[in-house]
């Protein structure tokens, strides 16, 4: 069999051809490092953490006859509404804390 060969480049295409390997190389190292800081903060966001693995275990106590009419989560807040013998009241408590965050108390007008 009869290999064809090449004729050598001239110097303006070996020029050429050195500008496109090194861009090739430019864009293969950005290409590298943007994959690289990607896995990086996808690892962060997976493996931090925000306290929030600790269990908190509280017991709220109600006025007697109270009963809860209706729970409800918003943001960082818990909200709870409570019938105290006819009076609606909204307690409001930190999600992550469930410390008393707030009380709104509704009455009929006499």
């Amino acid at each position: 069999m009869t290999e064809t060969v090449a004729p050598d480049p001239t110097p303006e295409q070996a020029a050429l051809i050195a500008r496109v390997r090194r861009m090739m190389l430019i864009a293969g190292l950005t290409t590298a490092v943007g994959v690289g800081a990607l896995l990086v903060v996808i690892g962060y966001r997976l493996f931090k953490t925000d306290g929030s693995a600790s269990i908190v275990d509280i017991t709220a106590t109600l006025p007697k006859g109270a009963r809860i009419v209706a729970t409800a989560a918003a943001g960082d807040r818990l909200a709870v509404t409570v019938d105290i013998g006819g009076v609606t009241e909204i307690r409001t408590f930190d999600a992550k804390t469930l410390k008393p965050a707030g009380r709104l108390r509704f009455a009929n007008e006499p």
